[in-house]
């Protein structure tokens, strides 16, 4: 495993006032990684993982914090007060050029500018590293999601095996 990146820790003001830290998780992080999505509402757990997912398993919580900072690498908003409250990850794939992503903002706290934080700090992250595209898939009812995915220069591309699904890819 990587030495943690220190130098990518950002505090940030969002456009409402209030101050976040943006960073990689820790492993220390678990408790409360399993306590942000203990919180999000059944809606996004599902827009998350593309299922229903009651609460992810001790084991998901685990690897989530557990990551090597290279072929996997995961950001969080921190509020003050030290709650977390948003997440994006990459995990590298097999062919080492590019990486699925996913991005999720505790509910009270969405549309206030965190993903576009997290996001920011993910591409970036990921450019460093050195792939040349990020996908992901989002749920084609995930309207905001596809919304976003295109302000941040994803294209849309449909499914043809999962036609609930659509493939949001960017060249890095």
């Amino acid at each position: 495993m990587a030495e943690y990146p220190l130098h990518l820790v950002r505090r940030r003001a969002l456009a409402d006032g209030r101050k976040v830290t943006v960073r990689p998780i820790r492993v220390d992080d678990e408790g409360a990684e399993k306590k942000f999505f203990d919180h999000l509402s059944t809606q996004s757990r599902q827009q998350r993982f593309l299922n229903a997912v009651n609460a992810p398993s001790d084991k998901l919580i685990h690897f989530f914090s557990r990551i090597d900072y290279e072929r996997h690498m995961a950001f969080v908003c921190e509020a003050e007060g030290g709650d977390l409250v948003g997440e994006a990850r990459y995990v590298a794939n097999a062919d080492g050029r590019s990486c699925e992503f996913g991005v999720v903002v505790a509910d009270d706290w969405r549309h206030g500018g965190v993903a576009s934080l997290l996001m920011d700090a993910l591409i970036r992250a990921a450019q460093a590293r050195g792939l040349e595209s990020m996908e992901g898939m989002v749920l084609r009812e995930n309207a905001e999601m596809l919304r976003f995915a295109k302000t941040l220069g994803f294209v849309a591309s449909t499914d043809p095996l999962r036609q609930a699904m659509v493939r949001v890819t960017r060249k890095l």
